[in-house]
């Protein structure tokens, strides 16, 4: 039998495994927090010379050059490769004059130029942004967060060089300085003027003012170029999806364009689009009913009783799938067009699609290229499947919308800024008495697709410049929809002729 070991020695072998554990722990600790604080994708090498190398054996560092593969390999598909140094822009030192929350309200690219919008506020009056809310409340119930759809790291690290962004307001602000919180909604299509000098006073008086509204809240004209440039810069390259939105987007693209080339379709045909509009144009008594029920249930959507006719012919209604089918053939596609629809599910789409699909066979939507495993994440979440159209509608050959919504507006100015890809932005006044002589036979079809082709073929997304109304911001285009000022030189448009003069 062994003698026992002497209290003294026992006691200096507990000191050694207790050390051994806290070293570790504490290397632990040091790998992560060190990556964090120097925004590489790699630790340090064990260099003989490195003050982190000291001490350690063969195995530390081979334990340590399986965590370094493992971290480059993850990383591997970023846009910012590992390598890069630095990773992002330089950051912009300037003193804060406060904290801006905003939550966005509307649709996927609603909120897509809130935040734009929101950046840019944020940049002119010098405060900290917070990572936008997105919204929750509104008839799609989507309860994405903001990392959920877009790369929130891309979004901070690319406009590191205009605005501080801070993912959540520190913690300092709690509910005992409500009294130093604001919350409020900016004046609609305000001015720079309007920010500085309205605005930027009130954080005199709070550290944080929350805009619980923030849907064309900054004006289309009469920004400073640098400005407009910088909503550019945020839409097209601080917004990027998520990893696995682009990934699926991509598979999507690839299956489309293997299949030949494709018009994306956004048919904005949606059970909440015609509610909201009161445009019930082909439906139904009780279809018309439903609808109107479903804009009284929404108290931000009720107003007078709507005369969906009388709107229509003003050319403020979505065209139906029934005409949409007649116009595309007659802008001459024929059966052997590939049409992706971009949208969410048409209402009575088993008899509304009919004739559509008859004319285009080969009519197509992405629950019918995708495997359901595929798409069983992003279900419920229609800001996510929308992520999906408009990765699909920003690659397709043409891009057709029959209505003038946000993704419209949205997708076309994206277009124009890769090079004016080719837009058909449909003229639904003049198509839609065109649509109605042709039914009453008032109209031949060669008459009817001769008169279509006509006052469609400067409609194609060319170069021009955005129509400015002076008081009367909602009737002017929008600029996301043609931001030219990001297009050629601004100083080409002069917004009192609204004339365009292309620099060659």
């Amino acid at each position: 039998m062994l003698p026992p070991l002497p209290r003294a020695r026992l006691q200096s072998w507990f000191v050694r495994v207790c050390s051994c554990v806290l070293v570790w722990t504490c290397l632990a600790q040091l790998i992560a927090v060190g990556d964090l604080w120097s925004g590489s994708s790699r630790l340090p090498e064990a260099a003989p010379s490195s003050p982190y190398s000291w001490g350690w054996n063969a195995s530390t560092r081979f334990f340590l050059s399986l965590i370094n593969s493992e971290r480059l390999s993850l990383r591997s598909q970023s846009l910012f490769p590992p390598t890069a140094s630095p990773p992002y822009v330089p950051l912009r030192v300037y003193k804060s004059n406060g904290y801006l929350k905003v939550s966005c309200n509307g649709g996927l690219n609603q909120m897509r130029s809130e935040i734009c919008d929101m950046v840019t506020v944020a940049r002119f009056l010098n405060l900290t942004l917070v990572v936008p809310e997105l919204d929750k409340r509104s008839f799609w119930a989507d309860t994405s967060n903001f990392d959920d759809i877009f790369d929130v790291d891309h979004f901070i690290g690319t406009l590191r060089d205009q605005v501080h962004i801070v993912k959540r307001i520190p913690k300092r602000f709690s509910k005992k300085s409500l009294n130093y919180i604001l919350e409020m909604p900016p004046i609609s299509w305000s001015n720079e003027n309007y920010y500085l000098k309205q605005i930027l006073p009130l954080f005199s008086k709070y550290n944080v003012i929350h805009f619980n509204k923030t849907d064309a809240r900054l004006a289309n004209n009469g920004l400073p170029l640098e400005f407009q440039k910088l909503r550019c810069h945020v839409n097209y390259e601080a917004l990027k999806f998520t990893s696995q939105i682009e990934a699926l987007g991509n598979k999507l693209i690839k299956i489309l364009q293997e299949r030949g080339s494709y018009v994306a379709l956004h048919l904005r045909y949606e059970m909440d689009m015609l509610a909201f509009s009161g445009c019930t144009h082909g439906c139904s008594m009780e279809e018309a009913s439903e609808l109107r029920r479903l804009r009284y249930a929404y108290p931000w959507w009720r107003e007078k009783e709507i005369d969906s006719e009388a709107k229509r012919l003003q050319g403020l209604c979505p065209l139906t799938p029934e005409e949409t089918s007649l116009v595309l053939q007659a802008l001459g596609f024929d059966n052997s067009t590939q049409i992706y629809i971009a949208s969410g599910e048409i209402y009575c789409s088993d008899r509304r699609l009919t004739n559509l699909r008859a004319a285009f066979p080969r009519l197509v939507r992405k629950e019918m290229l995708l495997d359901p495993e595929d798409l069983r994440q992003y279900q419920n979440h229609s800001s996510q499947m929308a992520a999906l159209d408009y990765m699909v509608s920003i690659s397709s050959d043409i891009f057709i919308p029959t209505y003038d919504g946000n993704m419209a507006k949205v997708v076309q100015g994206h277009r124009r800024y890769l090079g004016f890809r080719k837009s058909i932005v449909l003229d639904r006044r003049k198509l839609v008495d065109l649509l109605d002589l042709h039914a009453n036979e008032t109209l031949s079809w060669a008459e009817f697709t001769g008169a279509i082709k006509k006052i469609h073929e400067n409609r194609f997304g060319q170069p021009s410049c955005r129509k400015v109304m002076n008081n009367k911001p909602k009737e002017e285009d929008y600029f996301y929809a043609n931001p030219y000022e990001c297009l050629i030189n601004s100083t080409d448009c002069d917004e009192s002729s609204n004339s365009l003069h292309i620099l060659i």
